[in-house]
């Protein structure tokens, strides 16, 4: 599945993923109006995130669906989480499940099921979410982490494992040095690298990514030159502070080698003033084309 995005990032010169992180609170005042319970809303932020997804789908490669933003509207969020997922992979997007699984390898085994693999149910095997990719937390270890291995060797779906994350305090853990001299992020990205050894596709790059924050650009830049097979994922671009300059380092001599999240930037960019004028999914076109500039002028072509 790296492969599809790759060629897909190639096709359109945009490495953007759509973030599509949907707060009720961010729906345009005229959608929020009357909406007293959670099956109202989640049929909002479902109407609107379709309405995003078709004025972006022709210009960026991808979206990532966080299910937090889901889960607190209870099983109709969930509802909505599951249609979102649905319309964007039938609008031809890459999908990134945002979930960060994990836990012990045998309910590690269900979450995996559940995003990347298959339910057996009545002598068939059923798909619950149709993600093509998932979040996942490495920090549990290997046994961890080997069933959504398996799953995306046995599906063609990737994994993409917490790293360096963008979040302010994410040094409290992952930047402490151990006993043989490494970060703790260089450790687990060690282990993301070795995780995903015999699934590299033909771009260079393997089926298990690391999630590296555009927000930690030394970090990031170590990374990239310790892990020569790793695809990123890389949130913190706008909102976070992130910008094209700092996630420069994130990515090869081609161009190639990650994809940048942004969620607020573009679901909410019909409330800034230079997009003043255009409904939400217009606007939200309109930040993707700026984000795709703004990255290119960095970056240069994307090509093999």
């Amino acid at each position: 599945m790296i492969d599809k995005l790759i060629e897909k990032i190639i096709e359109m010169q945009n490495p953007t993923c759509v973030g599509l992180d949907t707060d009720f609170g961010y729906l345009p005042e005229e959608m929020r109006e009357g909406v007293s319970c959670f099956a109202e809303a989640a049929a909002r932020i479902t109407e609107f995130n379709k309405n995003i997804i078709d004025g972006v789908c022709d210009v960026a490669p991808s979206v990532k669906v966080q299910i937090a933003y889901y889960e607190m509207y209870g099983h109709e969020g969930v509802k909505a989480f599951y249609d979102t997922v649905e319309y964007a992979r039938g609008k031809g997007l890459v999908v990134i499940a945002d979930c960060k699984r994990n836990d012990i390898g045998s309910t590690a085994s269900c979450y995996s099921k559940a995003y990347l693999g298959e339910t057996a149910l009545g002598g068939k095997a059923l798909r619950a979410f149709p993600a093509d990719m998932l979040t996942v937390n490495g920090y549990l270890g290997t046994d961890g982490i080997k069933p959504f291995v398996e799953d995306i060797v046995a599906h063609d779906k990737s994994i993409f494992a917490l790293v360096k994350t963008s979040n302010p305090s994410s040094g409290e853990f992952q930047n402490l040095k151990l006993e043989n001299g490494e970060y703790v992020y260089e450790r687990m990205g060690s282990l993301v690298e070795e995780w995903g050894k015999d699934t590299v596709g033909r771009y260079g790059y393997s089926e298990v990514g690391a999630v590296v924050g555009a927000t930690h650009p030394e970090e990031a830049k170590n990374l990239r030159k310790r892990l020569k097979n790793t695809f990123f994922l890389i949130p913190g671009y706008g909102a976070q502070g992130g910008n094209a300059q700092m996630l420069k380092v994130c990515f090869d001599g081609r161009g190639l080698g990650g994809v940048v999240n942004n969620s607020r930037g573009i679901i909410c960019a019909y409330k800034k003033p230079e997009y003043a004028g255009k409904n939400y999914f217009e606007a939200a076109r309109a930040a993707c084309v700026a984000m795709q500039r703004d990255i290119a002028s960095v970056l240069g072509k994307m090509e093999v």
